[in-house]
Parts: C-alpha cells; structure tokens; sequence
C-alpha cells in the first residue's frame, strides 16, 4: 500500500468514526488526509469503497494477530478472556480505531469476523471439552455476551470511566462467569498476564 493510500485510510478511519459515512466527503477526506482530491480519486472508487477498504484492513491486520498471539495458549477460557482484553487494550493504543468498531462492529458485515469469527470457534471448543457449560443451541447467545463484553469495555475504556486493564479484567471474568467458568478460575484467567500481540511479518 503507498504512502498515499495509507493517509487517506487513516484520515478515513477517524472521519467514518467521528461522523459515520454518509457525513463524509471527498473534500474532507483530501483535508484530513493532506492530499489534493484528485488523489482520492485516483485510490478509491468511492467513499463506500473506501469505507470497505479501511474495514478490511482493520479486519485483516488484527485478526492476523489475534490468530498468532492466540496460538500461544490452548485453554478456549484463556484464550476468550485473552481476546477480550487484547481488543480493550487496542481501543486504549488507538482511540480512532476503538470509535470505529464501535460504530460500526455489528451493523458492517466485512467487520463481523473481528468479533465473531475467533470467538465462535474458542466457544465450540470450549463446549466440545467441556470447559463451558453450554449447550451448542446456545452458541449464537454466548457469541453475543462475547460481543457485548468488547464493545462495553472499550466503551467504558473511551469514555475515560475506567483504565483498559480494569475495563477488559472485569468484563473478561464477568463473560467466562456467564459461559459456566467457576468464579475463582475464571478471575485467576482474567488476571493472568496478557502476552504482547504477536508481531507478523
């Protein structure tokens, strides 16, 4: 990707943020950006296309490390409190990319993967191992604990209500309660020391 295009997604990413999409310009984008607005032209159809590019980006790059720092550890339970905070941790790094998902996390489908793809397979796991007390008709509803979890805690992360290691502890051990993990295992897992995001070549 050029230097250009990666101005323009990133300009992108806050202004869809901030406004949502239809609020957006090319003008705004060519501003934000520091690029005239025939370079917008020139990188991306349309302010729609833009916006699917910039989400599979994002959907792309943190799933790429999420798959690779989740390998680290087997335990479904560890890896969904893990996943969790790894999300809270990276809305705390990069506010633009948190209001982002936030937005538009359950509403745009190139983004469903980000909060749906990883955690369905921990829960099947931990279900197929006994490691959560589900039923598999239950899937889609624990998925959605999953979700709510995330966005809640990145919520309270942006909102400056809570530092993102409270907000993602908490709301990890709370969602590991919900899925049948005894309390005292399921604080010792929220707690442990989350690893750094893996670095991907």
């Amino acid at each position: 990707m050029g230097n250009a295009q990666k101005r323009i997604q990133n300009a992108a990413l806050q202004l869809f943020a901030e406004r949502g999409i239809a609020q957006v310009t090319v003008s705004d984008l060519a501003e934000k950006a520091g690029v005239a607005r025939g370079t917008i032209y020139n990188n991306f159809k349309s302010i729609d296309s833009l916006f699917e590019d910039v989400a599979a980006e994002m959907t792309s790059d943190m799933l790429t490390y999420i798959t690779a720092s989740s390998a680290r550890t087997s335990d479904p339970a560890q890896r969904v409190a893990n996943g969790i905070r790894f999300y809270v941790r990276r809305a705390h790094e990069e506010p633009k990319w948190g209001h982002f998902l936030i937005r538009f996390g359950t509403i745009a489908p190139t983004l469903r993967p980000l909060l749906q793809g990883v955690p369905m397979s921990d829960l099947k796991t931990g279900i197929e191992i006994g490691r959560f007390s589900l039923r598999t008709d239950q899937l889609e509803a624990a998925l959605g604990i999953l979700q709510g979890a995330v966005l809640a805690a990145i919520s309270l992360v942006l909102e400056g209500r809570r530092t993102w290691r409270d907000a993602g502890t908490d709301l990890a051990e709370l969602s590991l309660r919900a899925l049948g993990v005894q309390p005292d295992v399921a604080r010792s897992l929220a707690t442990a020391e989350l690893p750094s995001l893996a670095i991907v070549e």
